[in-house]
């Protein structure tokens, strides 16, 4: 079901682009790329790595591995509208409702085989212990081997180190049994491309933060999220130069995302995966841009190609939902600064200890800064809990909260 999806995502985006001449938007070639990774997961010709978010993907890719976290099946579902009803089922299969919708949606993909056999499955005690307990309950569904990597909490020598040592073992552990020799020039190769990218990256940032912003809300909804997933590959670094030649191209003619730009919004965790109005309404009806998300940032220093163990284990260690909260908020305030934001969305994913448990501390640490946080109540996965009505009513008034203390500013 959903490897005829990708497939037909795929050559239905392929079509269009034919149609236009070749010519593609950054977005469109964004969505290719996912598809195309949804085919390769899918199409039983790959060997498949499941994942936790914060793994190593440029490392696996480098390794011949399509690998992806399991959070991905969880949003695809919910963009083609299926998580309803396989949430439900594993709701009756007797997993707890209060759990990560992700997380159940994952699980209920399995238990109904809509989730491929990998070769092997890598768990990381980052960012959340729900995510792990998935990956562990996949290794013993599927009956395939999996790696944990412990990832700790502080960038010091030693913990660096440890983690290094950790990914080493992790090429040994995958080579042994997916049978794929290690390469050390590819793995050269693909820590190169990935500096590429990240410098890329840099430049997108830099020109989206620009006042007006030269990026709309959607376009790099789930950007980063995302392309992590393509780390170390030629395609990552092409859609990198695709997305900063566009917005590099807005500013220069002047051209805004949102035209008439008037409010600016940090887009706090991850975006609401299913249709849902909110982005279109807050451009058409408020002038407002979310020009920032807190997971499109780079956090992490280029990296050694040719020791690149080290290089690795600091950014994993460095992602911002990694450590105490102190370490998230200032990041958060850091974002809200750099990109002059007037207000802050925060969707309290339903289950999600790090959405929901830390929605005051976060709204606390911002409102330091001047910046005021919409706390939305929300399933990011299962549209069945969506109330457009109740969204919109909280979402106008929070836009004339900004409004007026904008104009409160203004005349003082």
């Amino acid at each position: 079901m959903l490897g005829q999806y990708f497939e037909s995502l795929e050559s239905g985006i392929l079509s269009s682009i034919e149609k236009d001449g070749g010519k593609a938007s950054p977005r469109k070639l964004y969505a290719l790329e996912i598809a195309r990774l949804g085919r390769r997961l899918y199409d039983g010709g790959h060997k498949v790595a499941w994942c936790g978010v914060a793994a190593p993907f440029d490392l696996l890719n480098a390794m011949g591995l399509t690998s992806c976290f399991v959070e991905f099946v969880g949003a695809m579902l919910a963009s083609t509208g299926m998580a309803g009803n396989i949430i439900e089922q594993a709701d009756h299969w007797g997993y707890s409702s209060d759990a990560c919708s992700y997380h159940r949606s994952v699980t209920g993909a399995a238990l109904a085989g809509l989730m491929p056999v990998p070769e092997i499955l890598v768990g990381t005690t980052c960012p959340c212990t729900g995510g792990l307990g998935v990956i562990e309950n996949l290794a013993r569904h599927f009956g395939k081997p999996l790696f944990v990597l412990n990832i700790p909490q502080n960038d010091t020598v030693e913990d660096v180190r440890y983690l290094a040592d950790q990914l080493r073992d992790l090429v040994g552990f995958a080579s042994g049994h997916t049978g794929i020799p290690f390469d050390q020039e590819r793995l050269t190769r693909a820590i190169e491309n990935t500096n590429a990218a990240r410098e890329l990256f840099v430049e997108i940032f830099d020109l989206a933060s620009r006042v007006p912003s030269p990026a709309s809300s959607k376009d790099l909804n789930n950007f980063m999220i995302s392309l992590a997933l393509l780390l170390g590959t030629r395609e990552c670094v092409d859609l990198a130069r695709a997305f900063k030649d566009e917005f590099a191209r807005r500013v220069e003619t002047g051209s805004a995302g949102v035209k008439g730009e008037e409010i600016r919004l940090l887009w706090i965790q991850n975006r609401i995966q299913f249709k849902n109005p909110i982005e279109k309404m807050l451009e058409d009806e408020f002038r407002a841009c979310i020009v920032i998300d807190e997971l499109n940032d780079i956090y992490w220093d280029p990296i050694d190609p040719d020791d690149p163990f080290e290089g690795i284990a600091r950014r994993c260690i460095l992602i911002p939902f990694n450590g105490p909260s102190s370490r998230r908020i200032e990041h958060l305030k850091k974002l809200a600064l750099t990109y002059r934001v007037h207000g802050a969305i925060n969707p309290c994913n339903w289950g999600c200890r790090q959405g929901t448990g830390m929605r005051g501390l976060i709204e606390a640490g911002l409102r330091e800064v001047g910046v005021p946080v919409l706390n939305l109540e929300v399933d990011c996965v299962d549209d069945r809990k969506f109330t457009e009505g109740q969204f919109r009513t909280r979402i106008e008034a929070f836009m004339e909260m900004i409004g007026s203390n904008r104009s409160s500013r203004r005349d003082s």
